[in-house]
């Protein structure tokens, strides 16, 4: 029938459209023009970014050689200076050896003289003497400070012919008890003795070894007394220490202030009567002296000359002394 077979020509469309379709489908596969513009352009683009950093490294790369350059150079002349300074290090090294040698021959010539300057009773300031270098007898060196501060060397005992730097200058334990309290001021004095003539006792040993005290009643004594303190004198001069005192009560001290004295400083000093006169009569009065050969540390004063003495004239008593 009819109705139930196509025609050719109506068959014709779809035998064409399956013929196209995988023509079509290739076309559709390929890129576009525009697409390889786009892709030649990123080509292109990349090409220069690499020829950029090519032209980078190829400056980096003479900037390094030029670096080098510079260190090789660099090292040659240090290596120059090197030659130069290890040249010099040797002659200094030489000279250095000399001068050694002649230090210690010059140390030995002056350790040497050192030597025989304290054999001969010189004292020496300390920071000029190799107290190791010395050789003395029995090897033996004495360290003391004097009275212009500075330290010595010198033989045990033995005594500045010069004179020079002062007295020495003696450790607070080699000083007396009364010295020790003397060099005390008032307070540190009020701690160490709670008793009032021990303290006084040191007030008037201080009265005596420090001028600048200024309330002093020692006098200069003669023949064989260095100085000695009547006692009429030692009681006022304790009313003028201790306000308020009374006569009565000043005579009491006065006796125990001579026996703490004579206790602190060792029986080195020494009571004596003397006859005096006075308006005619004669009284005993007693003394406290020091005697020219007393043993006092650090203490190198001796009596004035009797012809010279300042209470000599005044009172023609005193070389009539017994015990």
């Amino acid at each position: 029938m009819p109705a139930d077979h196509p025609t050719e020509t109506d068959a014709l469309p779809a035998n064409q459209h399956q013929q196209q379709s995988p023509a079509n489908q290739h076309d559709q596969s390929q890129p576009t023009l525009e697409q390889l513009h786009d892709r030649l352009d990123q080509l292109e683009a990349e090409l220069e970014r690499k020829d950029d950093r090519i032209a980078q490294l190829e400056a980096n790369r003479d900037q390094l050689t030029d670096t080098v350059d510079d260190l090789q150079g660099r090292v040659a002349e240090l290596e120059a200076e090197t030659s130069r300074l290890e040249d010099n290090c040797d002659r200094l090294e030489s000279l250095a050896d000399a001068a050694r040698k002649k230090s210690n021959a010059n140390k030995e010539r002056i350790a040497e003289l050192q030597s025989r300057e304290l054999e001969k009773g010189a004292h020496l300031r300390a920071d000029t003497v190799d107290e190791h270098a010395i050789d003395v007898a029995d090897g033996r060196l004495e360290r003391i400070t004097k009275d212009d501060g500075n330290a010595y060397y010198r033989l045990p005992e033995s005594a500045d012919p010069l004179e020079r730097g002062g007295d020495v200058t003696l450790a607070y334990g080699d000083l007396l008890p009364i010295q020790q309290l003397a060099r005390m001021d008032e307070d540190m004095r009020r701690s160490a003795a709670n008793s009032l003539p021990t303290r006084l006792a040191a007030k008037l040993w201080q009265a005596r070894a420090d001028p600048s005290v200024g309330d002093n009643p020692w006098k200069h004594g003669c023949k064989n007394t260095r100085e000695y303190v009547t006692a009429s004198d030692l009681k006022h001069w304790i009313r003028r220490q201790e306000q308020g005192i009374s006569d009565s009560y000043a005579k009491k001290l006065v006796s125990r202030i001579i026996d703490a004295i004579l206790e602190l400083s060792k029986n080195r000093l020494a009571v004596r009567r003397t006859t005096e006169r006075k308006n005619g009569l004669e009284y005993i009065e007693r003394r406290l002296i020091l005697p020219d050969d007393a043993a006092i540390p650090g203490d190198s004063s001796r009596s004035q000359d009797p012809s010279t003495d300042r209470d000599s004239d005044r009172n023609p008593e005193t070389t009539d002394v017994h015990s």
